[in-house]
């Protein structure tokens, strides 16, 4: 049982809205790459996954035991919400299963993340990287945040992030660019005024 999830749970039952900050900004994108890789044609359509898993979970709380990792048990309930879609639909799962639906799979990366997590050392690095990441993306202009976001946590193409920026292809690659060039200077800084390890 990870503490950290149960203390999370605890949290989230209270209605603690910083608990439910963590929870989603956590969650949220894992949930969206799991649902992604099993929609890949299909974003839009992946983040509604995501957000009806979220919803789910968290009108399921109650009966989080913590048997299994939080993050093993949404994918439990992100699968739930694919096979609705698919049932839907008419359509099917994907033909080609993935390595991490293996529950061999799935247990061996569970128990190698598990003992990582219960490093205190580790987790107190984790917590102030996180910390670190979340501060240099607070204080970037608006656009910088907005393209690494949908670049690197909703794995937008180039194409897609000019179209939500008005801008040429071209015009929204140089942004990105300069995005991480402002990202990389600001949290090389930050780092090392706070230890964080890179």
């Amino acid at each position: 049982m990870n503490q950290d999830d149960m203390e999370l749970v605890k949290r989230l039952l209270r209605g603690e809205a910083r608990g439910f900050d963590e929870f989603f900004n956590e969650y949220y994108p894992k949930l969206y790459r799991f649902a992604l890789r099993r929609l890949p044609t299909d974003p839009a359509g992946a983040e509604d996954v995501a957000q009806a898993t979220l919803c789910r979970a968290l009108d399921s709380l109650p009966g989080f035991r913590g048997e299994a990792a939080l993050f093993t048990w949404l994918c439990t309930l992100c699968r739930r919400e694919l096979s609705q879609r698919w049932h839907a639909s008419g359509a099917h799962a994907p033909p080609v299963p993935l390595a991490e639906d293996d529950p061999q799979v799935r247990a061996a990366l569970e128990s190698l993340f598990a003992s990582v997590s219960e490093d205190p050392l580790v987790a107190a690095q984790r917590d102030a990287t996180r910390d670190a990441i979340r501060t240099v993306l607070d204080y970037l202009p608006a656009p910088y945040g907005d393209v690494l976001e949908w670049k690197y946590l909703r794995d937008l193409s180039i194409g897609e992030i000019a179209k939500r920026l008005g801008r040429s292809p071209k015009a929204a690659e140089s942004l990105l660019t300069r995005a991480r060039d402002a990202f990389r200077e600001a949290f090389t800084l930050l780092a090392g005024t706070t230890g964080v390890t890179r």
